[in-house]
């Protein structure tokens, strides 16, 4: 292992002056600089990580908190932890994954322990149970999420409530009166995750402002309970011409089950998805869809928290706009 004392000879110069290159806590001429960089590159050298935090009162590295539940689609948080970890690295940092459900325990466990200089924080309800601690703490930390209350937090997100009332608003210029939500599980709305409720509540306003007729049903997903939920959709509003689904595990049952009963798409129904990229564009019919920004999202909320830690960040709310891509699954209402 090469150590300090070594890449201070290579490079011509004092271990404090390589010290003080790593730690930034002096300046030091561009040219010195620029030689001691290249001994580190040639030389492979890699600062112990117990010594750096020893001598920094830091750890370098950044606790996420995701807690994988049987109703979330992890593909998605996936993608959001990948974006984190890679953005992270960028910035000096490694990620520390905490994927139980373990609440407001393992916010206390990060915070009291020095385990992390700070913490990210996924799937975020309404009135989540974390948040008075992180008030409390004085342990910088950023939600991927938005909760009821954003007092004293710094939060990233997709505008939910704008996303659902794009998709609404998209509908409804078609000329659709009667359009049916396929929801995320009931335990997603039992829990008051934020994403969800947000978008049920731009629907919602959406649905009044245009005076289209909504209705909403929670799903599963998989083929049985989307079966089970589009029947009695249809059997309360038979004149359903529009769709809206937020449940991947949702999207291709249901358009198998509108091919099964004669409706083509558009030309009978319109389906516009909530769901990331790939799945509207690899669906047995492209759809119409608000893309998920979750390599955005996880980008945003590393710097927010790098520049926390640099104390240069303030609370702050992110809402990233949507933007809906028309394709292949959306077109005019039939004339009945």
């Amino acid at each position: 292992m090469v150590t300090l004392a070594e890449v201070a000879q290579h490079a011509g110069v004092s271990a404090s002056t390589v010290s003080y290159v790593l730690s930034g806590k002096r300046s030091i001429s561009a040219t010195t600089r620029q030689r001691v960089e290249r001994s580190i590159r040639e030389l492979g050298y890699h600062p112990n990580a117990g010594a750096r935090a020893l001598a920094s009162s830091r750890s370098n590295i950044i606790a996420l908190m995701v807690p994988l539940r049987t109703d979330m689609y992890v593909p998605v948080m996936m993608e959001i932890a990948i974006a984190v970890a890679t953005t992270a690295r960028t910035h000096g940092y490694d990620v520390l994954l905490l994927t139980g459900e373990e609440g407001p325990d393992a916010v206390r466990r990060v915070a009291g322990s020095g385990l992390a200089d700070g913490m990210i924080l996924m799937d975020v309800e309404l009135d989540d149970e974390r948040l008075p601690l992180l008030r409390e703490s004085a342990q910088p930390a950023v939600l991927i999420g938005l909760p009821a209350d954003t007092t004293g937090l710094t939060c990233v997100d997709l505008d939910f409530k704008a996303t659902g009332a794009l998709c609404v608003e998209h509908l409804a210029g078609l000329g659709h009166r009667d359009v049916a939500v396929i929801g995320e599980a009931p335990a997603v709305y039992e829990r008051h995750t934020g994403f969800a409720e947000r978008t049920l509540d731009g629907l919602r306003s959406a649905a009044r402002e245009t005076g289209l007729r909504l209705l909403h049903r929670p799903c599963e997903g998989g083929y049985d309970a989307t079966a089970i939920t589009v029947a009695r959709i249809l059997d309360e509003r038979p004149d359903t011409t529009g769709f809206v689904v937020q449940n991947e595990a949702a999207v291709e049952p249901l358009l198998a089950l509108l091919r099964q009963q004669g409706r083509a798409v558009p030309e009978d129904v319109s389906v516009v998805a909530v769901c990331p990229e790939q799945v509207a564009v690899q669906a047995s019919v492209r759809l119409t869809s608000v893309s998920l920004p979750a390599q955005e999202m996880g980008r945003h909320a590393v710097e927010q928290l790098v520049a926390k830690l640099d104390g240069r960040g303030g609370d702050e709310v992110v809402l990233l706009p949507p933007a809906l891509t028309v394709r292949a699954s959306s077109g005019p209402a039939p004339v009945r």
